[in-house]
């Protein structure tokens, strides 16, 4: 992932700095921003390429930006732009259509029409944006039905709303890890998951093929289960029941990928524990504790597991990374 903050420039022309930054990653905007906010402006963007989808979060202190039809007939890249708000909250106005959003809501805008969209004047300190741009041609959906949606809030605390959010807010937290390979494998991943979340706000999810929902269920659930590890009552019934889906086709769905749920459910939790283990900064860390933080709640059984998959027990594992760092 690419950073570029406004820490890089000096205080009085970060604002300045900023709006060329905006105008190059997404389109060209008229950006403002309140006389006391610009004197002590800062923003950062982190930004990752999933194939045809550029995925950046942008944390920023309050500003506005607007895509005027003057700015549209200089450049037009025919974009989407998918927004997910992380912290904050804010308004878009797109197509004679006014909405607020807020934390995990879902917003989609068309770059070919004019919008204005805003940070929460209110919210004190920086809001943070996780912001996904792509080509229209990507969705597999009517360009007629997709206008309904500009500047239409999905709420992201209901139904495949909330699923696609938790997996959007998931990408964003893990950004930073994420290498070449794996961005390359999740943006087919991601744009299914846009894919059905949209179509389900459309209400025309039999539009969308077979094999895009089933990915796009699965991303989701991949999302659920990593950000649930800790719990030790993340069981299959658990998961089919929050994915409104049969017990029997959630086993089917992992068999088809080659794994059992339970298995790829402990698989996420030992590589969490190794990734504990390993980290110097936990050293005074009790073993079992870190076993329970992943939803091991038997010391033994954690221990028994972590030795058949790793071929060490736990404490001559984190011996073993402290002997490596040391050399």
């Amino acid at each position: 992932m690419d950073v570029v903050s406004t820490a890089e420039v000096s205080a009085e022309d970060r604002f300045a700095f900023w709006r060329e930054v905006s105008s190059k990653l997404w389109a060209p905007y008229d950006t403002r921003c309140e006389p006391q906010v610009e004197s002590t402006f800062q923003a950062e963007v982190g930004i990752s390429g999933f194939g045809p989808v550029q995925v950046t979060l942008m944390t920023t202190m309050r500003h506005t930006v607007h895509r005027t039809p003057k700015l549209i007939r200089r450049a037009d890249p025919e974009m989407f732009k998918l927004g997910c708000i992380m912290r904050g909250g804010g308004e878009i106005t797109q197509d004679d259509r006014r909405v607020e959003f807020g934390v995990g809501d879902l917003m989609l805008f068309d770059t070919s029409r004019p919008y204005q969209a805003s940070f929460a004047p209110d919210f004190p300190g920086s809001q943070q944006l996780l912001l996904l741009r792509f080509p229209r041609s990507l969705l597999p959906l009517p360009p007629g039905e997709l206008r309904r949606l500009s500047a239409v809030r999905i709420p992201g605390t209901r139904g495949i709303g909330a699923l696609s959010s938790q997996f959007l807010v998931h990408l964003a937290q893990r950004m930073d890890e994420l290498s070449p390979s794996d961005t390359e494998r999740l943006s087919t991943l991601t744009l299914d998951v846009l894919t059905t979340a949209l179509a389900d706000a459309l209400d025309t999810s039999s539009s969308v093929p077979p094999h895009t929902r089933q990915r796009a269920l699965m991303a989701r659930i991949h999302a659920f289960i990593r950000d649930n590890l800790g719990d030790a009552n993340l069981t299959p019934d658990a998961i089919a029941s929050a994915h409104h889906i049969s017990l029997r086709y959630l086993h089917k769905l992992f068999q088809e990928e080659g794994h059992t749920v339970a298995g790829w459910i402990r698989e996420r939790r030992l590589e969490q524990c190794r990734r504990d283990l390993a980290d110097p900064r936990l050293a005074s860390r009790p073993i079992h504790a870190i076993a329970a933080r992943w939803g091991f709640t038997s010391p033994a059984h954690f221990s028994q597991t972590f030795r058949s998959a790793q071929g060490l027990s736990p404490r001559q594992y984190r011996q073993r990374c402290t002997t490596v760092r040391a050399d």
